[in-house]
C-alpha cells in the first residue's frame, strides 16, 4: 500500500467507509474564489460551504485536491527542485466535517488511519495545538495516549487559520513525524525548528469561530473540520524516504527524463530532473484545466514554469523539444486517478511541444542580443530598462528571464525603467485610438485594462464562477457604482462568459452579489484581452471591487455551442459536395439559429443541399468527441485547419477538430478540422439533428445557407409535418399520396389556364367565327381592327395581335388590354405589306399617350406600351384611328 496511487485510494476508502462523500477534486482554476490565482487547498472548493452560502446532501466530505502554488504569496516556484518538498504542483488529502463532527472525531479519525491503516509507528509522532486550546491537548492525550512532552503548544498565527480578515477561523493542530537523529533539525517551537528532521504531514484545522471585526470574534453555531495532508509528504514517510522526489511517482518521471536525454539524475543534473518532473505536472495539469500559456494572469504563470522546465532541458544537453515526451509516463501514473489527463492528453502534448519551440527561438534570439547589450558590463552593474523592455516587446524575451540570465554575472536590470517603458507603449495605444464617435468611446476601456488587467476566461470548461468586479463604466465613464435600472459595463478580473468573436454571440446571464442583481445582456470583447458584461442593474446597488457570483445562461449557451458547432460540419460539407473552392465568408452563430456565407458562383441544386444536409448530420450521428488543441498558426494550416473569416490569430491558435470522414481522400481521417476560439459541444452527437432551412445569394460570388438545430430544427420538422397533413386533408388523400394528387391538380390547372387563354383569344377576335375578318373597318384605305379586351395578359396581347393581323390579311391592328388594377397595355400590329407606310411603333405611342403613359417600343410590324388609365382604352384606339386619317 506504499504507492502513490494505493495511499490515496486508500485514504479515500478510509473516509468513504467513516461515512463521508467522496468528492472529485475541483480544477485548478477556483470557481468559487477570485481572491486566488490557483486552487491552493482542499478547502477551496467548500469555501462557500463552510461560510453557509451553499448547502451539499452530505455533512461529510473526502477529497484528494490537486493544488498548484506558483504564483502570489503562495509562490514555491524558485525553491522547487533544489529542495525536499517543494513543489508548484502537489495532492492534497483532506477530510472535511461540515457542521458534522468536531475535534474529537477528528482526532479520532486522524490517528486511526496513520497508526493503524497506515501502520506508522506512534513513538516518532508528536502533535501541536494553539496554546490556548486546552481542548485538543486534552483530546490527543486520551485519544493518542500522547504525553505532554509530544504535545506542543504554538502560539502564532501559525497554528491559528483565518479565510481572512473576517470570516470562519479557529485552531490547528498539526501532526509530525520525527525521520530520525540522523536528520539534523529540531521539533516545532524550538530554535532549530526549521531543520528536516520534524516534518509535518498532516494538519487539523478546527473550525469553530467566525471574526467579525478585528476586535470581536464569536463562536460558530454549527463547528467544522478541515484537514489537510500532502500526498508527496505522506508517501515519503511511508516509503521509508525523507525527500519527496525519491517517491515511486517522481522515480518514474525522472526516468522518463533521464531516459529522454541520456543524462544521470546525480550530482550538478539531480536539480534539472526534479524540476523538469514537477514542472511537468503542473504544466500538465494546468493545461488540462484549461490554462494555455500567455504573457497575462494565470497563462504567464504557466509560461513561466513551463520555460523554467524547458531551460533545465537545455542545461542536461537536450536538443529538441523534451517535455511533450514525458507526458506519457505521467499519464501512466496518474491518468487513472485523473481522467482529465488522459482526455487532455493531445492538447497537452501540443501545447508542451509548441511552446518549448517557441521558447528554444526566444531563448537563443535573446540570449545572443543580451550577450551584446552587456558584453561591457562586469559585475555589479545595471542593464538599462529600455534595453530590458526591447528585449521583451521586439523579441519576446520576459523580464525574468533576463533577470535569470544576467543574475549569473552579477549583473541586475533597471525594473523601473523597464516597467516606465511599459507604461509609455500602453499610453501610446490608447493614443492611436484617438478619435471620435465609436472609436472615442473605446478609448475608456484603455484605461479600465490598464488598471485591472485582462479578463480571464473561463468559460471553455465553466458556466459559474466568481470574481471580483473590476471596474464600473456608465455612459461612458468609468463610475464607483450603479443602481437599480442602471444600464451599465461590467469588468471583472476572471469570467464564464463568452465574448462576441468569430461570429458566435456574445453570452447572457446574471450577476449577483450581496444585496445586488444585474441582467447581462451581451458580452462583448474591447481594448485586446478585456471582457465587457453590459446589463441593467434590476436589484440594489453594485460597487467596483465587489465580489461576484456569474451565472451565464446556460440553455441559451448550449444552444450556441450547437449551432457554433454545426456551422464547422456544414463548411466542411459544403466543401466535400461543392468543392475545395468553398471558403468562409462570414457566419452567424446565435442562439435560435445559425447563418454560414460562403464563396461560390450560382444557387445550389436542391439534390446538393440535401447532400450537404445528410453529410453533416452522418458526423453528428458518430456523436464523436469534439477535441481542441492549442498549436502554432502555420503547423495547424499545414495539417489542413481552416482559419474563420474576420478573425485574428496570434503565433498560438486553439484548433477545434471533430468527426471522422467516412469516403473520399480524407476517409478514416479527421472530418472537421478548423481555427476557432469558440464555445463548442462536447461530442458532435450533442447536436442533435442539422436542418438546412434556406439558402440564397448575398453578393456576387457569395451565397448564404441558413440551418436550424437541436430542438429548433425539430419543431421546423413538426410544423413541416403538420402542414404536409393539412394539405393532405384539405385534398383528402394521405400524407403519402400528398404529391402526386397536388402535381395532378397543377397539370390540370395548366391546362385550364392554356383552355381558357385560348377561349379568350377567341373572343377578342370575334369569337373566332369567320365573320371575325368583316369586322374589320376601313381607315385611311387600310383594313383596321381594333378591339378593347379584358382578362388578357400583356404577354398574350402579342400572339392575339399576330392573330388579328392574320384575320385582317392587310392592315392594322390595336388590342388594348384592361388590367384589374386600371392600366392598360396597349399592342399595334401592322402586316408586313403596309410597314413602308405606317410603323407599329409610331402608333403605339400615340395610344399609350391617350392612356396616359409615355413611350412604347418594339418593330415597324409589331410594338407594344401601357398606361396608367384604362378607362381610356377606346379612346386610345381612336387615337390611332385619327393619326391614320391626318
Amino acid at each position: 500500500m506504499s504507492g502513490v496511487n494505493a495511499i490515496r485510494s486508500a485514504f479515500l476508502d478510509y473516509f468513504r467507509k467513516n461515512g463521508h462523500e467522496v468528492v472529485a477534486s475541483s480544477p485548478l482554476v477556483p470557481r468559487n474564489d477570485p481572491t486566488l490565482m490557483f486552487t491552493n487547498a482542499g478547502m477551496v472548493q467548500f469555501k462557500n460551504v463552510f461560510t453557509g452560502v451553499e448547502q451539499r446532501p452530505y455533512s461529510r466530505a473526502v477529497t484528494s485536491q490537486k493544488c498548484v502554488r506558483a504564483g502570489g504569496k503562495h509562490n514555491d516556484l524558485d525553491n522547487v527542485g533544489y529542495t525536499a518538498r517543494h513543489h508548484t504542483f502537489f495532492e492534497m488529502l483532506g477530510n472535511f466535517s461540515f457542521g458534522d463532527y468536531f475535534k474529537d472525531r477528528a482526532i479520532e479519525l486522524a490517528w486511526n488511519l496513520i497508526t493503524r491503516e497506515f501502520g506508522l509507528d506512534a513513538k516518532r509522532l508528536l502533535v501541536t495545538v494553539y496554546h490556548t486550546d486546552d481542548e485538543a491537548a486534552s483530546l490527543w492525550k486520551r485519544i493518542a495516549g500522547l504525553g505532554d512532552d509530544r504535545i506542543i503548544r504554538i502560539p502564532t498565527s501559525d497554528n491559528f487559520w483565518a479565510m481572512g480578515d473576517t470570516g470562519p477561523c479557529g485552531p490547528c493542530s498539526e501532526i509530525f513525524y520525527d525521520h530520525g537523529e540522523g536528520i539534523p533539525g529540531g521539533p516545532p517551537g524550538s530554535p532549530d525548528e526549521d531543520g528536516d528532521r520534524f516534518i509535518e504531514i498532516w494538519n487539523l484545522v478546527f473550525m469553530q469561530y467566525e471574526q467579525v471585526t478585528k476586535e470581536e470574534r464569536v463562536g460558530l453555531p454549527r463547528p467544522s473540520i478541515d484537514t489537510g495532508m500532502g500526498l508527496e509528504r505522506i508517501a515519503a514517510v511511508l516509503q521509508g524516504e525523507h525527500d519527496n522526489y525519491d517517491i515511486d511517482l517522481f522515480k518514474a518521471l525522472i526516468r522518463a527524463s533521464v531516459e529522454a536525454t541520456g543524462v544521470p539524475a546525480e550530482g550538478k543534473t539531480r536539480a534539472s530532473h526534479r524540476v523538469i518532473a514537477d514542472h511537468l505536472r503542473a504544466s500538465s495539469f494546468l493545461i488540462a484545466d484549461g490554462v494555455l500559456p500567455s504573457n497575462e494572469g494565470r497563462g504567464y504563470v504557466l509560461r513561466r514554469i513551463m520555460r523554467r522546465a524547458m531551460r533545465h532541458a537545455q542545461l542536461l544537453g537536450a536538443t529538441e523539444p523534451l517535455m511533450w515526451r514525458l507526458v506519457p509516463a505521467l499519464v501512466r501514473e496518474m491518468g487513472q486517478a485523473y481522467p482529465e489527463l488522459v482526455r487532455g492528453q493531445a492538447l497537452i502534448t501540443e501545447t508542451l511541444q509548441l511552446e518549448e519551440k517557441r521558447f528554444r527561438t526566444t531563448l537563443t534570439r535573446g540570449l545572443g542580443l543580451l550577450t551584446d547589450a552587456t558584453e561591457n558590463m562586469g559585475e555589479g552593474a545595471r542593464l538599462d530598462g529600455e534595453t530590458a523592455f526591447k528585449l521583451y516587446d521586439t523579441y519576446g524575451f520576459p523580464l525574468d528571464l533576463t533577470q535569470d540570465a544576467l543574475r549569473q554575472r552579477g549583473i541586475s536590470v533597471d525594473v523601473e525603467g523597464f516597467n516606465a517603458a511599459m507604461d509609455r507603449q500602453k499610453a501610446e495605444a490608447r493614443a492611436s485610438w484617438a478619435g471620435s464617435g465609436e472609436a472615442a468611446a473605446e478609448t475608456v476601456w484603455f484605461g479600465v485594462k490598464d488598471k485591472a488587467g485582462p479578463t480571464e476566461f473561463l468559460g471553455y470548461d465553466t458556466e459559474s464562477a466568481e470574481g471580483v468586479i473590476a471596474a464600473l463604466v456608465k455612459d461612458g465613464a468609468v463610475v464607483e457604482s450603479a443602481g437599480e435600472g442602471d444600464e451599465i459595463g461590467i469588468v471583472v478580473n476572471q469570467t464564464p462568459f463568452y465574448g462576441e468573436s468569430g461570429g458566435q454571440m456574445g453570452d447572457t446571464g446574471t450577476f449577483s452579489g450581496e444585496g445586488f442583481r444585474v441582467r447581462i445582456t451581451d458580452t462583448q470583447k474591447k481594448a485586446d484581452g478585456l471582457f465587457v458584461h453590459s446589463g441593467t442593474v434590476e436589484k440594489g446597488e453594485v460597487k467596483a471591487g465587489s465580489p461576484v457570483e456569474m451565472k451565464v445562461d446556460h440553455a441559451r449557451r448550449t444552444r450556441l455551442r450547437m449551432n457554433h458547432s454545426a456551422t464547422h460540419l456544414l463548411h466542411e460539407a459544403l466543401r466535400e459536395t461543392l468543392g475545395t473552392h468553398i471558403a468562409q465568408k462570414g457566419s452567424l452563430v446565435a442562439p435560435d439559429r445559425l447563418r454560414f456565407d460562403f464563396s461560390h458562383t450560382k444557387a445550389i441544386a436542391p439534390e446538393d443541399l440535401d447532400r450537404v444536409e445528410a453529410v453533416a448530420n452522418e458526423i453528428v450521428f458518430q456523436n464523436s468527441p469534439v477535441t481542441t488543441r492549442l498549436m502554432a498558426v502555420d503547423d495547424a494550416i499545414a495539417e489542413g485547419a481552416m482559419a474563420l473569416f474576420g478573425e485574428k490569430y496570434g503565433d498560438e491558435v486553439r484548433v477545434v477538430s471533430m468527426g471522422t470522414a467516412t469516403q473520399g481522400e480524407k476517409a478514416g481521417k479527421t472530418y472537421s478540422i478548423e481555427l476557432c476560439g469558440g464555445t463548442h459541444v462536447g461530442a458532435t452527437g450533442e447536436i442533435g439533428l442539422v436542418r438546412v432551412v434556406a439558402e440564397s445569394p448575398v453578393a456576387a460570388g457569395v451565397r448564404r445557407i441558413e440551418a436550424l438545430t437541436g430542438e429548433a430544427a425539430r419543431r421546423h420538422l413538426d410544423e413541416q409535418e403538420r402542414r404536409l397533413k393539412a394539405i393532405a386533408a384539405a385534398l383528402k388523400v394521405s400524407t403519402s399520396d400528398a404529391l402526386a394528387r397536388v402535381e395532378t391538380l397543377v397539370e390540370e390547372r395548366r391546362k385550364m389556364e392554356r383552355e381558357l387563354a385560348d377561349a379568350k383569344k377567341k373572343l377578342a377576335l370575334g369569337g373566332g367565327s369567320p365573320e371575325a375578318a368583316g369586322a374589320a373597318e376601313t381607315v385611311a384605305g387600310v383594313n383596321f381592327l381594333g378591339r378593347v379586351v379584358s382578362g388578357v395578359s400583356p404577354k398574350d396581347l402579342k400572339p392575339l395581335a399576330d392573330d388579328g393581323k392574320k384575320s385582317v390579311g392587310s392592315g392594322i391592328v390595336v388590342f388594348i388590354g384592361q388590367s384589374e388594377d386600371g392600366r392598360a397595355s396597349a399592342v399595334v400590329g401592322v402586316t408586313d405589306d403596309l410597314t413602308e407606310r405606317f410603323s407599329a411603333v409610331d402608333l403605339v405611342r400615340v395610344a399609350s399617350e391617350a392612356l396616359g403613359g409615355k413611350g412604347g417600343g418594339g418593330r415597324p410590324d409589331m410594338a407594344q406600351a401601357g398606361g396608367p388609365d384604362g378607362s381610356k382604352a377606346q379612346a386610345a384606339i381612336d387615337a390611332v384611328k385619327a393619326t391614320l386619317d391626318a
